[in-house]
């Protein structure tokens, strides 16, 4: 991620984001939140195909989604999935975030849906769980804000290493982000991860040039797959009335980029990135110092 999208703060720091959502919830007053650019509606056939109701599923950095768009901070969409996935049949969700602030907001605001569990964690560290503990991992944008974290990007490393450490074999590891073009801050994308011997969905805004780098970190090998979906606001002008989402497969080049002759109808499009992880049990994601990785080559 650029400077620019980073600024000077350390999105890896407890502090940093326990004081943005006790600000966002002072902001909003208790108030309803906002909507993501893509609701659960629009991707349940994806998750349904890909993600079975019995999977233990683990949702890192949950978020109190919504909140903090009134001052153009993270917008987390993972409160309203897990309680739509909830809803929608899903029997084990584990939800974990870096800021006690918002785990508490979310575990009192779920309290009565007991498949919804919630707990303080930081990403670099999930040692409190066991090899191999979930059938899926998803990620809404934490990913990115590694990439921000004064140890970038070590940190976004041991992340990744610890996401397929937990996966079993043939998991789901389920990325979402958000990166958008219309606002300066570092996060509104979508990302989703999904697997076959870990296959990786990941919905964004960012673009070949900007993800698969980030993907590659660590040694971690992706046999990936792109599918473009236009977002909502675009599909609806389009179609002048109600519309399905639709997506569009596009088969990069040898290094992982757009074909050069591809134009980009939505350029706010969310890219949806199906990755294979290439080795079972996560053995060649290696929590190495990119350093290294990258003076090896």
């Amino acid at each position: 991620m650029g400077s620019g999208e980073c600024a000077s703060n350390d999105y890896g720091a407890p502090a940093y984001w326990d004081a943005r959502y006790s600000s966002g919830a002072a902001a909003s007053g208790g108030g309803e939140f906002f909507d993501w650019y893509q609701t659960y509606t629009a991707l349940r056939p994806l998750l349904r195909a890909h993600v079975p109701a019995a999977s233990r599923v683990l949702m890192i950095g949950c978020g109190n989604s919504r909140t903090l768009l009134l001052i153009l901070f993270l917008i987390s969409i993972w409160a309203v999935l897990s309680e739509d996935m909830a809803k929608d049949g899903y029997e084990d969700i584990v939800n974990i975030d870096i800021s006690s602030v918002v785990i508490e907001q979310m575990r009192e605001k779920h309290k009565e849906i007991q498949q919804l569990t919630y707990m303080q964690m930081d990403v670099r560290d999930m040692s409190f769980f066991g090899d191999e503990s979930f059938d899926c991992v998803l990620d809404k944008g934490t990913l990115d804000a590694m990439m921000c974290a004064d140890d970038a990007p070590d940190g976004a490393s041991k992340m990744l290493a610890e996401v397929a450490r937990l996966l079993r074999p043939h998991g789901i590891y389920l990325l979402v982000h958000h990166l958008s073009s219309k606002f300066t801050l570092f996060l509104n994308a979508n990302k989703m991860i999904i697997s076959r011997e870990f296959v990786l969905w990941q919905i964004t805004y960012g673009a070949p040039t900007e993800r698969v780098p980030i993907l590659n970190l660590a040694g971690c090998g992706w046999s990936i797959a792109l599918y473009i979906m236009p977002t909502p606001e675009y599909e609806l002008k389009m179609s002048k009335g109600a519309t399905q989402p639709t997506m569009e497969e596009v088969a990069l080049t040898e290094d992982g980029q757009l074909p050069p002759d591809y134009v980009l109808k939505d350029p706010e499009s969310h890219f949806i990135y199906v990755c294979h992880k290439l080795a079972a049990n996560g053995a060649n994601c290696r929590d190495t110092d990119p350093e290294e990785t990258s003076s090896a080559n």
